[in-house]
């Protein structure tokens, strides 16, 4: 997944409208229009680097004047200390744009950072870990770009790219099977499709049909093993993804007793920023 550039850009100005609003008043006040200032942008605690495409957009948006040196590339592991870039431009224009740049990248360099950790931990399986729809509003494709670049992958963007059968669609059509042969009554859907079982009698009615992915949800570890050996049995390869109570406590478990995916809401929903900051280094 690319940068989603294009669908950044209103976001970026809604957030630098909403902190700018009439004017900075205190630069205003305080720092020249004629002066300009040299900035360094500073890892303070090691994470994944990532945002630095937004952190440059957020300047592009203010001013086109404002160059941004980088030093430290994108998806890059940063320690404390690191000087990740210079930017130098028009002070006052520089200031206004620190903390909506800063945001963007302390997070996704947070959510880079929490995948990676995930990634870290199922090294050497055949498990991936997933985001979810467990997002920032408006910030969805910014955030599953920063899990891409942690090490992880993306689950469905939205509602529309793929069939996702959960618990209350099951209820809501009469049971899983004829949930299923609703999906199926005219053949291959043309989007991906995913049915969550919360039992072994889902599961096997699952198995019966060319699913694309079957969501085993709240299955502990000894659940998934029996899992992964009816699925064997039943001579199909439909991949099997964890869902819920999974940390990176136990993600390796699930991984090691045979799923293909792990689904984690914490990748985006509650995810700690990463600590960068940006330090004057002189002004002109």
């Amino acid at each position: 997944m690319d940068y989603p550039s294009k669908d950044t850009l209103g976001l970026i100005e809604f957030a630098l409208a909403e902190d700018i609003g009439t004017g900075d008043v205190t630069s205003t006040l305080l720092v020249p229009e004629s002066a300009v200032l040299k900035v360094n942008v500073i890892a303070k605690e090691s994470g994944i680097l990532c945002g630095v495409p937004a952190f440059r957009q957020v300047y592009e948006t203010i001013d086109k004047g404002i160059s941004i040196d980088e030093f430290i590339h994108e998806g890059s592991r940063l320690y404390p200390g690191d000087i990740i870039a210079m930017v130098e431009g028009p002070a006052r224009a520089v200031l206004e744009g620190e903390r909506v740049a800063l945001n963007l990248l302390c997070h996704l360099s947070g959510v880079a950072s929490e995948t990676n950790r995930f990634a870290e931990k199922l090294r050497g399986t055949n498990c991936k870990v997933l985001d979810t729809r467990k997002t920032t509003p408006c910030m969805r494709k910014l955030e599953k770009y920063a899990v891409i670049i942690g090490g992880g992958g993306n689950h469905r963007m939205g509602l529309w790219d793929m069939i996702l059968i959960k618990e209350n669609h099951i209820s809501a059509a009469g049971g899983i099977k004829a949930a299923l042969d609703r999906v199926y009554s005219n053949g291959n859907p043309k989007i991906p499709v995913e049915v969550e079982v919360k039992n072994i009698d889902e599961l096997r009615i699952a198995l019966d049909y060319p699913l694309d992915r079957i969501m085993l949800d709240n299955f502990d570890v000894k659940k998934v093993e029996r899992a992964v050996e009816i699925r064997r049995e039943s001579g199909v390869s439909i991949p099997f993804e964890a869902s819920g109570s999974i940390g990176l406590e136990n993600c390796r478990e699930y991984a090691e007793a045979g799923v293909e995916f792990v689904s984690c809401g914490v990748l985006t929903h509650s995810v700690k920023a990463l600590d960068i900051s940006m330090v004057a280094l002189e002004v002109l």
